[in-house]
């Protein structure tokens, strides 16, 4: 495995780019992390591109020193509360979001952002080209108020495009993540 010293990510706005292609393609390959640049579903690890990653996912990975980051404008390392800061500037319930992330990462799923299916993650059992993302997840606090109107929109939108609906109910305040499943069936 490179040394995380190699394994620079570059930070641009709400991006982290990893430009070493040998490097970008072990990050790849070690969870599916980040997507190729260019290549929207890549057929193997032999990719010869950068790597780009979500800022959550730079955020695990900078905790779990597999990279390191700098700053694309002064090439100044960014520390890990720094990045822990941006983080909570451009996400909306960061705690809760990067908990939810996390756990699923340490159960062994491949999380990525659910943006396309309107949900905070879609979630993989191996990974993005291997198979379809099952779960689509929506990240909430235990204080949010949940509606049959939001439970029935998510829910057509996961049958739509025949994923299950799952909220996860975060807790950061105790570290803890209640997970809700919902099935759709007719009678």
């Amino acid at each position: 495995m490179p040394k995380t010293s190699r394994r620079i990510g570059e930070l641009t706005e709400n991006r982290v780019t990893v430009w070493d292609i040998a490097s970008a393609q072990q990050i790849f390959r070690e969870g599916y992390y980040g997507k190729p640049l260019g290549i929207p579903k890549p057929k193997n690890f032999d990719f010869e591109a950068p790597l780009v990653l979500d800022l959550i996912e730079a955020y695990y990975l900078t905790k779990e020193k597999k990279i390191s980051i700098r700053r694309s404008t002064d090439h100044k390392k960014v520390t890990q509360k720094q990045i822990e800061e941006i983080c909570q500037s451009s996400y909306t319930d960061f705690k809760e979001k990067y908990l939810v992330y996390s756990q699923l990462r340490k159960k062994g799923y491949v999380v990525t952002p659910g943006i396309k299916f309107g949900c905070d993650f879609a979630i993989y059992e191996h990974g993005p080209g291997i198979d379809h993302a099952p779960y689509l997840v929506n990240v909430l606090k235990p204080a949010d108020v949940l509606t049959a109107t939001g439970i029935v929109l998510s829910g057509r939108l996961a049958t739509t495009v025949k994923k299950q609906f799952i909220i996860a109910v975060a807790d950061s305040q105790k570290g803890k993540v209640d997970f809700f499943a919902f099935d759709w069936w007719r009678a």
